[in-house]
């Protein structure tokens, strides 16, 4: 019988998606739940699996196409493929052994296989296109995974004048939408301060293997950020507030979005009611959202929603800069690189870790004078961390 793949029920706030890459090809054997092709959205990767256990009859959508929810993207014919054998191999098929070489993962220069399950679709994407042996291109993506800036790197030969037209990703296209949406419909200011960290670097020093222990998780400089930036929240509400027509929303709750930078763009997962979690409850958040938005496995609801959000470009090593805001949100809180500079302390000259923190925020609800006050509260927060716990 002939079973039909669709693409599934898209959220309302997604359109469409784009065939990003097939795992499959007409006549190969599938088993149920196995992965069959990517769909990339303006938000996420989503993955379908084959709904039986069948042989591909027909590939309808190919790469690169246009869906919308519940089309067909493939027919199976279902029925019953030979399974793996007792050592998790497939058992051998009359394919020439040379053509069986070709498929099977090259070995890089130590001679571990490169696994091509582990490349992310873009990336995969432009290996199959422009035929390039994956063990061949030196990798630098994290935990030494090859990203598409390597095989472009790559492929130029390191030395030619050589250029490449991309298209862009539609997470990368709709970065672009939503900035440049920002800059157009909203009045962005923004406001700097410096913040003393010596307390907060005191308190990770004396407890962080203690902390690790307990929790199962490292102690973290963002965790004391969404901390004290839920408590300047809650001291001034108007920055936790969002803008729809000719109304002012006033959010009883901080969900903290924290940007995350991942091969394929810029996401924001969304730590929701941040101002009940602990320390430990954030520093989990963060590991589990920032592990699966770089595997491209997050979902879709993770990155919905969010009164306010911090991003850390400090982790590149920038001084200073101004974010740009998250529409609806009204404002943006930017981390920097943590540096040692000289500040007067009692009349005395003392090197101290100094970080400069940045509010962008939308002029047309949030003045200048809150703004500043935001600031303050949260360099007062983490300069005496225990203020956190006493609720000043």
């Amino acid at each position: 019988m002939s079973i039909e793949v669709k693409v599934p029920v898209l959220p309302e706030s997604v359109a469409d998606a784009t065939v990003a890459a097939w795992h499959k090809k007409a006549g190969d054997s599938v088993f149920r739940d196995e992965n069959l092709v990517d769909l990339e959205t303006d938000k996420v990767v989503l993955e379908v699996p084959s709904p039986v256990e069948g042989v591909i009859k027909d590939i309808v959508r190919g790469t690169g196409e246009t869906v919308t929810s519940n089309e067909v993207l493939a027919v199976i014919e279902e029925g019953t493929v030979e399974k793996p054998d007792d050592s998790g191999k497939e058992k051998p098929s009359e394919e020439p052994q040379a053509e069986k070489k070709q498929a099977a993962p090259a070995a890089d220069a130590g001679g571990q296989s490169k696994d091509d399950s582990k490349l992310s679709p873009a990336t995969r994407r432009i290996v199959e296109q422009e035929g390039v042996d994956p063990a061949q291109v030196e990798a630098t993506g994290r935990d030494g995974r090859l990203t598409k800036a390597d095989v472009v790197r790559h492929m130029k030969g390191g030395g030619t004048r050589s250029e490449e037209r991309v298209k862009m990703t539609r997470l990368r296209s709709r970065i672009a939408e939503r900035m440049k949406e920002a800059q157009n419909t909203a009045a962005i200011l923004t406001s700097f301060n410096e913040v003393n960290l010596k307390a907060v670097m005191d308190m990770r020093s004396k407890y962080k293997e203690a902390f690790a222990e307990r929790h199962g998780v490292k102690l973290g400089i963002m965790s004391f950020f969404v901390k004290a930036a839920c408590d300047a929240l809650r001291k001034h509400p108007i920055v936790n507030a969002s803008m729809e027509g000719d109304e002012i929303i006033y959010h009883g709750y901080q969900d903290i979005g924290i940007a995350v930078s991942t091969e394929r763009g810029l996401l924001v997962p969304v730590l929701r009611n941040a101002e009940n979690m602990s320390l430990a409850d954030i520093e989990h958040g963060i590991r589990d959202y920032a592990a699966k938005a770089r595997e491209g496995n997050i979902a879709l609801e993770d990155l919905q929603g969010g009164t306010f959000t911090i991003t850390n470009g400090g982790t590149f090593g920038s001084l200073l800069s101004t974010p740009l805001l998250n529409p609806p949100q009204s404002a943006i809180l930017g981390m920097h690189n943590i540096k040692e500079r000289p500040v007067v302390e009692e009349g005395q000259i003392v090197a101290r870790p100094m970080m400069y923190v940045a509010l962008s925020y939308d002029h047309r609800i949030i003045d200048g004078k809150d703004a500043v006050l935001f600031l303050v509260a949260l360099k007062d927060a983490l300069e005496d961390p225990a203020r956190l716990l006493l609720n000043l």
